[in-house]
C-alpha cells in the first residue's frame, strides 16, 4: 500500500470515528472531551495516537520548545486538531498548516465538534501532497 493511500485509509478512520464520537456526545462539550473520546475510538480501532504530541520549531539549527502541541497524530501520519467553535475561522486553517509544516507531515484534519452535524465540521487540508 502506498503512503497516500495509507494516509486516505487512516483519514476515513479518523473521520468515521468522529461522526461516531459526535453522534453520542452531540455539541456543545469542551474540546478535550472530544479530544480524550476521540482517541479511545481510534486506540480501539487498532490505530496509534499519540495525544498532545509536543511539537518544536527549530530555528537556525536550535530546538525551540515553546509550547506547541499536536491535539491528536495518528499512526505518525494525520494531525488532527479538535476544535469546538462556533464556525471555523482562517487562522484555524493557518494554524493547522504551520503545524503540519512544522510537524514535517502531509495531510491533516480540523474536526469541530461544535456543529450539529459532524459532516459540517470536517475540513481536511493537505501540505504538498
Amino acid at each position: 500500500m502506498s503512503q497516500i493511500d495509507r494516509i486516505n485509509q487512516v483519514s476515513g478512520e479518523i473521520i468515521d470515528a468522529a461522526i461516531k464520537v459526535h453522534s453520542v456526545l452531540g455539541p456543545g462539550l469542551l474540546e478535550s472531551a472530544y479530544q480524550a473520546c476521540l482517541a479511545y475510538e481510534l486506540r480501539k480501532r487498532g490505530l496509534h495516537v499519540d495525544v498532545e504530541r509536543a511539537l518544536p520549531i527549530v530555528y537556525e539549527d536550535v530546538r525551540l520548545e515553546v509550547g506547541y502541541r499536536l491535539d491528536l497524530l495518528v499512526e505518525d501520519l494525520v494531525v488532527v486538531e479538535i476544535k469546538a467553535v462556533q464556525e471555523f475561522h482562517p487562522i484555524h486553517e493557518a494554524q493547522l498548516l504551520s503545524y503540519l509544516r512544522l510537524a514535517d507531515k502531509k495531510v491533516g484534519l480540523i474536526l469541530n465538534f461544535h456543529e450539529r452535524w459532524m459532516k459540517d465540521g470536517i475540513k481536511r487540508m493537505v501540505n504538498g501532497l
